[in-house]
């Protein structure tokens, strides 16, 4: 009840208001028929707070995103079903549902009335510029009597989370090349030498399958031979992203350091869907998605809407992490500003890996510099000389231009959109 009487409206309060009033001159005028006005008016607002304030509906609430997971600049729909599962039916209810200011302002709805056992199903769609993970609810539905005299709120607990992934380019395959993750480039030659067929063979033990024999390997080895199940080779490659918020220019979904995780989250997206075994690293030498889990493009794309920029100067803890893991086969660097010094720890991992691709961003020029600074030229020279394939970029740059060129055999390529 004392929930009911603060909910009480503005229009409620000046019917209280004019029945104070109206009492106050009954009794100074001595008129009866204005005191019976007077109490008509004072009960009325609070029988509507007895009245709302004993309805008790009992309310389902259900959320369905569709979908849970969309690229930045994309829509998702959220579909709200509203049950009454008790035996009267409602009066008007006014929703509202929770949403943070990247999806835009809070949605309302009114329902006239829902019978007993009813349902009721409202939709709106969401949409949000910036990546990251968003809060959608809880939902608040408020109660009001037939005069609007009364307005109670109450709340579900429910809420559901959106996932807004970095947005993702479609690119061209590109032959990237890669070691072979059950023994690297030694087993790539011998399967090249002695054939598919060979490599993919094993002795045959107590209780194989004699269907599974390979008589041409058999007669070659003098003993018995099956054939393997399943192939064990899997071509890897290593994506490190340059998280430092010092290497980057400019301010949401605008900003260099969007562009460079953008990059990351197709190019990865392709590797995936090219065979590769993925190993995603930022500039602080951590893993991305936690080791022991897959790199799926589910989880690359979960993974990249959480980054965030680190502070620190220094690629010295991924370059260190790198170089330690060792025969990381591919190795593709989407690079913010560089300093000469960190160009060089770069260029050094260029004996640890099989095949280096960099993607030198110019980052200032996405504050409106001019391109190709002295520092930009002297890293990108300095990585250029000791083998690395680097590909320029600058502001204006569309990374289904400038991918193609990572499978050319030019050292360094210089792509700007115009």
């Amino acid at each position: 009840m004392r929930a009911a009487l603060a909910g009480l409206t503005v229009r409620a309060r000046s019917v209280l208001a004019a029945g104070v009033a109206l009492a106050a001159c009954a009794v100074v005028l001595g008129q009866r028929d204005l005191l019976r006005a007077a109490v008509l008016l004072v009960a009325l607002p609070l029988c509507a707070a007895v009245v709302v304030a004993r309805t008790h509906y009992r309310l389902a609430c259900a959320r369905h995103l569709d979908p849970p997971r969309v690229e930045a600049g994309r829509s998702s729909t959220v579909r709200l079903r509203l049950d009454n599962v008790s035996r009267m039916p409602t009066g008007v209810l006014l929703m509202q549902d929770a949403l943070p200011p990247a999806l835009g302002n809070s949605p309302r709805f009114v329902l006239d009335r829902v019978q007993p056992r009813g349902v009721r199903e409202v939709s709106y769609p969401v949409r949000s510029e910036v990546r990251g993970r968003f809060r959608v609810g809880p939902l608040s539905v408020r109660l009001t009597d037939p005069f609007g005299l009364v307005e109670l709120t109450r709340s579900f607990a429910t809420t559901d989370e959106l996932v807004v992934t970095p947005m993702v380019t479609r690119l061209p395959h590109v032959a990237l090349g890669g070691d072979w993750s059950s023994g690297g480039d030694g087993v790539a030659r011998a399967v090249a030498a002695t054939g598919l067929d060979d490599a993919a063979t094993r002795e045959y033990r107590e209780g194989d399958d004699l269907r599974k024999v390979h008589w041409r390997s058999t007669a070659r080895m003098g003993e018995l031979m099956v054939r393997r199940e399943e192939q064990p080779f899997t071509s890897r490659a290593t994506l490190l992203l340059d998280t430092r918020a010092d290497a980057h220019h400019g301010t949401g979904p605008g900003s260099s350091l969007e562009w460079v995780v953008s990059a990351v989250a197709s190019i990865g997206v392709a590797l995936l869907r090219d065979g590769f075994a993925l190993h995603v690293v930022d500039s602080r030498g951590e893993d991305l998605v936690p080791p022991g889990v897959p790199v799926t493009e589910a989880a690359l794309l979960d993974a990249l809407a959480d980054v965030q920029p680190v502070r620190g100067r220094d690629l010295g803890a991924a370059v260190g992490s790198l170089h330690d893991a060792g025969g990381q086969g591919l190795l593709v660097a989407v690079l913010g500003q560089l300093d000469p010094e960190q160009a060089e720890a770069l260029a050094r991992l260029r004996h640890s890996a099989g095949r280096c691709v960099g993607l030198l961003v110019d980052t200032p020029t996405w504050a409106g510099a001019q391109p190709g600074s002295a520092r930009y030229d002297t890293s990108r020279v300095l990585l250029g000389r000791t083998g690395w394939r680097v590909l320029e970029v600058r502001h204006g740059t569309t990374l289904s231009s400038v991918w193609p060129l990572a499978g050319r055999a030019d050292t360094v390529e210089q792509v700007v959109a115009p």
